[in-house]
């Protein structure tokens, strides 16, 4: 049985999207290959951090070997922390991957960014062994369009995941405009070998449920949210969704007691919001934290919308991957989406929603009027065509299957 690395900082149990798709990725190919992941210990609950008191922790779950090491408590408003908290990792997990006998294959992610793919160029070179680089986010430009890096510090990162895009043997992007990012990268020169393959949901997990559901009904209940229309994001609150911005909208809707705005996740920019609405006394946002992975299929059918954004200048950078568990909850979707990027294509095309361009407020705001105006039968057959869209091209197996044929074909 083929060896096969998988370096990704966040795994099972952490709640990060990211670290939930490679979980079940791994969990889907250890029938066929030998997996061994390492990855950070996980951050998001105390619980869990309780278990761990060595730097380089070994454990078998689910027949996979999952090497686990320490990091420090990251402040995601820092950028010391940030990087701090990024070369712990980068060099325990090299430490850890360079230890590894007999491996036929090594995967790396794109986060950290640039360091991620920078394992894989290493650990390629010295266990002489094949890599394939999954590139969720393109950096450093995702950075970039936020105003996060630029200059020399730009310059150097982009050239070093060049480099490792130059030395993997396969990169899978996550989203077709995706490969324009890759094209431009290179030029005149074609680009590494590489396959689209989009990240998923689990569309038998997460359904369509009524609001009547009793799990639904008991969520809305508890956060005090009866009779209100609720407008959703689900997810990261971090630097590259503009949310800092978004939240304003909030304030147009403020004397509309029926219409109300829940934020569930955490994030860089997650203070900023509060503040704002505490400052304006906003009456119609709730925060909450993550929901637990099981619940997840329960909170997102609370809502009657929900949000998918990005900021400006990520399109072919970056797919938002909550996009998937929307339509798999079969709700109308808000985008503030650029045209052309991946998101964007998937609403037009399943007709599940409408779509504004990042920074055009006053459009997105005319949307949730349009959807709040309109009529419940309408507004549910809206939400089911994303879902039916999603049953036919966008399925979990469908894309673990192209995984498990791709990476059979690069260990042979």
């Amino acid at each position: 049985m083929k060896k096969i690395v998988f370096v990704i900082n966040y795994f099972h149990p952490d709640y990060a999207s990211t670290g939930q798709l490679m979980t079940e990725l791994c969990q889907s190919l250890s029938a066929d290959f030998e997996i061994t992941v390492i990855a950070a210990q996980p951050g998001y609950s105390a619980n869990f951090q309780k278990r761990y008191s060595k730097l380089i922790e070994v454990e078998d779950w689910e027949k996979i070997k999952v090497v686990r090491v320490s990091l420090p408590k990251v402040n995601k408003n820092s950028k010391f922390s940030r990087l701090k908290y990024i070369l712990q990792y980068f060099l325990l997990a090299n430490f850890v991957l360079l230890r590894e006998k007999n491996i036929d294959l090594i995967y790396t992610i794109s986060q950290p960014p640039i360091l991620g793919g920078l394992i894989g160029t290493i650990g390629k070179i010295f266990k002489n062994t094949k890599h394939v680089y999954n590139i969720q986010d393109f950096n450093p430009e995702q950075a970039a369009a936020v105003n996060y890096t630029g200059g020399a510090i730009h310059n150097i990162a982009k050239k070093i995941d060049k480099l490792n895009c130059n030395y993997a043997d396969h990169i899978i992007l996550v989203g077709n405009d995706m490969k324009e990012t890759l094209n431009n990268r290179f030029g005149q020169k074609p680009p590494p070998a590489h396959t689209v393959i989009n990240n998923w949901t689990n569309e038998q997990e997460i359904i369509p449920l009524d609001k009547s559901n009793a799990e639904v009904d008991r969520f809305i209940k508890q956060h005090s949210l009866e009779n209100k229309f609720i407008i959703m994001y689900s997810g990261n609150l971090g630097l590259y969704y503009d949310l800092e911005n978004l939240i304003r909208i909030t304030s147009e809707f403020n004397s509309n007691d029926r219409l109300h705005f829940l934020f569930i996740g955490e994030g860089a920019s997650k203070s900023t919001m509060e503040n704002y609405v505490v400052d304006n006394n906003i009456d119609n946002v709730t925060f909450l934290p993550y929901q637990p992975k099981e619940f997840i299929k329960y909170s997102l059918n609370a809502a009657d919308a929900h949000l998918v954004v990005n900021q400006k200048g990520i399109k072919g950078v970056s797919v938002p991957s909550k996009i998937y568990g929307v339509m798999a909850a079969g709700k109308p979707i808000l985008g503030v989406l650029e045209e052309g990027s991946e998101a964007d294509t998937l609403i037009r095309a399943s007709e599940s929603g409408f779509v504004s361009e990042p920074q055009d407020y006053n459009l997105l705001i005319d949307h949730i009027k349009l959807l709040v105006e309109m009529d419940v039968e309408s507004r549910k057959e809206m939400g089911l065509r994303g879902r039916k869209y999603l049953e036919s091209n966008l399925t979990k197996d469908k894309s673990l299957v192209k995984y498990k044929d791709l990476l059979q074909r690069l260990t042979e």
